[in-house]
């Protein structure tokens, strides 16, 4: 493993650990955000696919244990699996895509975004049984700021990278 890469996953859970201090100050709408998530996209579009499954399945795990937020069950674990998968799709579909261009890096963005939630459903549904309605109304309705932050913030900061890497 580059040192580099082991640097930027560090970060990169630093700021998945961090970020939600940020948002929590907004009660209504910090949980809206998805904070967590914006790490685990961008390690998943610029570091190999190993380093984002890290980074996916320890930032929620190691958050919970530290500060006890998300409760670790069955949020954090739930919410591991999801960050997961988050990571390891966008990486696969973004370095399937070849080319590195910001119309690849929404591709990835979005089927990452749809598989990380199914898996999040699919988990929840195993540690607790939540229903289909219950599903949509948390991971859809109520995500729908974070997914807009998602799809502004992600590719322009791993543009940015990109560029400066």
């Amino acid at each position: 493993m580059k040192v580099r890469d082991l640097t930027l996953t560090a970060l990169f859970i630093a700021l998945g650990i961090l970020l939600p201090f940020i948002t929590g100050q907004l009660q209504s709408i910090g949980s809206m955000l998805l904070p967590m998530h914006l790490p685990v996209m961008i390690g998943g579009l610029i570091l190999p696919l190993g380093n984002a499954a890290i980074i996916g399945f320890v930032t929620p795990i190691l958050r919970s244990l530290l500060f006890t937020m998300p409760p670790l069950f069955p949020k954090a674990i739930a919410m591991a699996f999801e960050l997961l998968t988050y990571g390891v799709v966008i990486s696969l579909v973004y370095n399937k895509l070849g080319k590195h261009n910001l119309k690849n890096i929404y591709i990835a963005l979005i089927i990452a975004m749809i598989a990380g939630r199914i898996i999040w459903g699919l988990v929840t549904f195993l540690l607790v049984g939540i229903g289909l309605e219950a599903f949509i109304s948390s991971t859809i309705i109520s995500g729908i700021p974070g997914i807009i932050l998602q799809l502004i913030f992600v590719p322009f900061i791993v543009r940015l990278i990109e560029k400066k890497l």
